[in-house]
């Protein structure tokens, strides 16, 4: 097992894959809104962005931890990194044809080259230390991939949404053929950027193929300077601390991305203008880097992983209801609020989540990771009830509730539960 001081050199290459899993996954609060105005797309439609992106981790999430078999952790990195190239360049035909199908394509195979990088670096920094301190390190994890979503969102934003609201103007006062024109060329912004995003994929999968990244014995654990060997069950199936964690995971999905990715189709609804709120997502990842931050110096010296995720669940219920209540801009700044809690519950769901799986760890990985499905679908969810009550899009903002009372239950009970048969047992004495 490697020594603490081992731990650097590849937790320093994994912190730059996740910088580009922010910077990726985090755009498309941008895109959104950008699809909505170039495509002409209703709430729903628009929201499809966020549906292909997450849906591909659902589809490709097993698979991948199959491929990890075969290739090891970073092997299947650099074919993660060439897969998410492959998408990213589809935005490019997509742009000039104005086709949406395409772009939801090019967001799926980006989706499922993530997926593959994402079940290989998870578990990764789950692993490489003691498994107590997992949310610690895999907040330093989000410090890089929320820094990178801030950097993309003021970026891309800047290029994507400018002038945005004169371009609805014009549109809606435009006839069919200066109409067309007018989106033919504002869907053309997206295409250097890309280009760029591509050439980068392409060179850090070539950085981390010559890299020297070990692989980690997943059959071990390590308790302060003691190394256990731990004793594999029969199924996956037989760890329930681990599919609890899955549901847990899918309900967080939503915690995180809805305050980031609905943001700006929330504030119109408002009627706040896309100039003033292409901003609000960005403030919202500010927000998550606190929180990254607080749990880098919580977790676990003052708070255990499990009583920083109950934290983070009761403050969730109290601001989503400050976001319901209020209107304007109070409701946006309570939405925003929420971003500081949201950092932490990746971390300590899958913290708690991994543990002693053994050699169960890629599927288990893969299992947490086919949850995050849950960014896809709530914010399909989300938008359909702007659409339906537009008059107080506050309703929609509800939809929260349940998904923090999940993840409160997981917090305070699911994660101890060690054993289906121990726990009906014990149930049956107690009775």
């Amino acid at each position: 097992m490697s020594t603490k001081k081992s731990y650097y050199y590849p937790l320093t290459i994994i912190g730059i894959l996740f910088f580009v899993f922010g910077f990726l996954t985090w755009v498309n609060g941008i895109l959104i809104p950008y699809f909505q105005i170039c495509l002409d797309l209703t709430n729903f439609q628009a929201s499809l962005v966020a549906f292909c992106a997450y849906i591909a981790y659902f589809v490709m999430a097993l698979p991948s931890a199959y491929i990890l078999k075969f290739t090891g952790y970073r092997k299947g990195m650099v074919l993660g990194l060439v897969i998410m190239a492959v998408g990213t360049i589809l935005f490019i035909p997509a742009a000039y044809t104005r086709t949406y199908a395409i772009f939801l394509t090019g967001l799926f195979i980006t989706g499922s080259g993530l997926a593959l990088l994402q079940t290989a670096a998870n578990p990764y920094v789950a692993i490489i230390g003691p498994i107590e301190s997992t949310a610690q390190r895999i907040g330093f994890m989000g410090l890089a991939n929320k820094t990178a979503g801030i950097i993309a969102l003021a970026l891309l934003g800047s290029i994507f949404l400018f002038n945005a609201d004169e371009i609805i103007d014009k549109v809606s006062k435009a006839g069919g053929g200066e109409r067309a024109a007018i989106l033919n060329e504002y869907a053309l912004k997206i295409v250097n950027p890309y280009i760029v995003i591509t050439i980068v994929l392409l060179l850090l999968a070539v950085m981390i193929y010559f890299s020297k990244m070990p692989e980690i014995n997943e059959t071990k654990k390590e308790e302060g300077d003691i190394v256990k060997e731990i004793r594999p069950r029969s199924s996956i199936f037989h760890y329930p601390h681990l599919i609890l964690g899955v549901l847990g995971l899918f309900f967080a999905a939503a915690c995180e991305v809805i305050p980031i990715d609905g943001m700006i189709i929330y504030s119109r609804a408002l009627g706040i203008p896309i100039e003033e709120a292409r901003h609000f997502s960005t403030y919202t990842l500010y927000a998550m880097l606190g929180g990254y931050l607080a749990s880098t110096i919580l977790i676990p010296k003052y708070l255990s992983q499990n009583r920083a995720l109950q934290f983070c669940a009761i403050a969730g219920i109290v601001l989503t209801l400050g976001a319901y209540f209020s209107s304007g801009y109070a409701s946006i700044i309570f939405l925003m609020l929420m971003g500081f809690g949201a950092a932490m519950l990746w971390g300590t769901i899958w913290g708690l989540s991994l543990r002693e799986l053994g050699i169960h760890t890629k599927k288990g990985s893969a299992m947490l990771l086919m949850s995050v499905i849950g960014g896809g679908i709530f914010p399909l969810i989300f938008g359909g009830l702007i659409d339906r009550n537009p008059t107080y899009p506050q309703n929609a903002i509800l939809l929260l509730i349940p998904c923090y009372l999940v993840l409160l239950f997981f917090a305070s009970r699911g994660y101890r539960l060690q054993s289906w048969k121990r726990e009906t047992q014990s149930k049956l004495r107690e009775a």
